[in-house]
């Protein structure tokens, strides 16, 4: 009598569109990734230089000690009833933390190309964690404000509670803008060159070194249409307290837009995702 056996084997059951849903969940399956690049940067950051971590203090501030010159000594803009440095660097610090971010972010893919072509993983854990070394820099920087109200013996009030949303603002507007970037610096390598410009146009034309206050009022809505322009009036409104006001329409203008920009960024980046192993 023959006996028949049977073989059982494992089945792979391919599911349409399993990627697409599994993939926010990956993001929490991945986060040691995550926690490991944001530290690795943190850490290459300033790897042998003299002074370290001290150069996330000396940049915005020599910047703030420029701009209080220029607009507060030379051109006597007004300063919201506070001194003109803690003007300046209630706005500096928001600024910087975009700038930064900008600059990590659309360079974290090409820094990371051997990563990436190699190994599976939500492409999406590179460039946020370029915005939270970014955010590093930004709390390390917060020191010198801090400095500089116990240097004026300024006390805020209690606006300063408002502060986290505003800091979430700028998270929100910092990964959208980064994302894009991102994006586009992997299938067009302009972008590079593009960057450092959009970076200083937009110091320029943010309300960094003066009062977004001095803008004519009939210009002041257009004028929200900088995304930054209402982040960093939601800054200086929570930080300063007292003669500082919020123009309410131009921040839920610079708020939706920075909703949009957010979204966007997520949309473009999974769209081009798929692509970035074989282009990078």
């Amino acid at each position: 009598m023959n006996a028949r056996t049977t073989d059982s084997k494992p089945e792979l059951l391919i599911e349409a569109g399993r990627a697409e849903k599994q993939y926010w969940k990956d993001l929490w399956r991945y986060r040691e990734l995550f926690y490991f690049l944001a530290w690795r940067d943190i850490l290459v950051r300033y790897k042998q230089t003299a002074i370290g971590v001290v150069w996330a203090l000396i940049r915005p501030f020599l910047t703030m000690v420029v701009f209080t010159v220029v607009f507060g000594n030379l051109a006597k803009l007004p300063s919201e009833g506070v001194p003109y440095p803690i003007l300046v660097f209630s706005a500096m610090l928001p600024w910087q933390f975009f700038a930064n971010s900008l600059a990590e972010c659309s360079n974290s893919l090409i820094s990371n190309s051997n990563l990436i072509s190699k190994v599976y993983f939500p492409r999406l854990i590179v460039p946020v964690s370029a915005v939270v070394v970014s955010f590093v820099d930004f709390m390390i920087s917060g020191i010198i404000l801090l400095g500089l109200m116990a240097w004026y013996n300024y006390v805020p009030s209690w606006r300063i509670l408002m502060l986290p949303v505003f800091v979430a603002i700028a998270f929100a507007a910092s990964i959208g803008a980064g994302l894009l970037l991102a994006s586009l610096n992997v299938k067009y390598r302009d972008f590079r060159f593009i960057v450092p410009f959009i970076v200083q146009f937009g110091l320029y034309i943010s309300p960094v070194g003066f009062s977004s206050s001095i803008v004519p009022e009939q210009w002041r809505l257009l004028y929200s249409l900088n995304p930054m322009v209402g982040v960093i009036d939601g800054f200086r409104w929570s930080i300063l307290g007292g003669e500082s006001k919020l123009y309410l329409p131009g921040f839920a203008l610079s708020l939706g837009l920075v909703a949009v920009l957010l979204i966007a960024g997520i949309a473009y980046f999974r769209k081009m995702e798929r692509t970035f192993a074989d282009v990078i």
